[in-house]
């Protein structure tokens, strides 16, 4: 039978253990990857709505091991309205930017944030319109590729 010593030991041993696996630091290793911002285009009509995609790929080789921040800026004339995918997302700059954390873990993929916005009425038609997603993470390994455009056609 084992004695009460031998008992509190292994109960010591047990939880360092776990200490050790759930530790922030442990587990906040910088992964080897990639994370690029995809340009988006897309059409609406003078106070009309559209939905701006702020897509980002993990290009790699490993799978992100932070969480990352996908931001969509968006040109004068645009106004984000929500509801927003994820549903983490935040408005800030009375409604041009749409910031949006997302978990660790993107492996060779894509993440895209949903952002619907509506044009104002003012705008004339014929008019593009240039915005931003861009993406933001400790693991990223190249940032040359973190931002690209958005472009909104203003068409009748």
């Amino acid at each position: 039978m084992a004695s009460r010593s031998m008992i509190r030991k292994s109960l010591l041993v047990a939880c360092a253990a776990v200490t050790l696996v759930a530790s922030p630091a442990w587990a906040a290793t910088r992964s080897h990857s990639d994370l690029e911002a995809l340009p988006d285009v897309v059409t609406a009509k003078p106070g009309g709505t559209t939905t701006v995609h702020g897509t980002v790929a993990n290009t790699g080789p490993d799978r992100t091991t932070s969480p990352f921040t996908v931001t969509v800026t968006l040109p004068a004339g645009v106004t984000a309205e929500g509801p927003f995918f994820p549903t983490s997302c935040v408005v800030g700059f009375a409604g041009h930017m749409v910031r949006c954390q997302y978990p660790a873990g993107l492996g060779l993929h894509t993440a895209t944030a949903l952002v619907p916005v509506r044009i104002a009425k003012s705008l004339r038609v014929s008019v593009d319109l240039v915005g931003w997603v861009t993406v933001t993470s400790p693991d990223d390994s190249n940032p040359k590729n973190n931002m690209a455009t958005v472009t909104i056609h203003v068409r009748p």
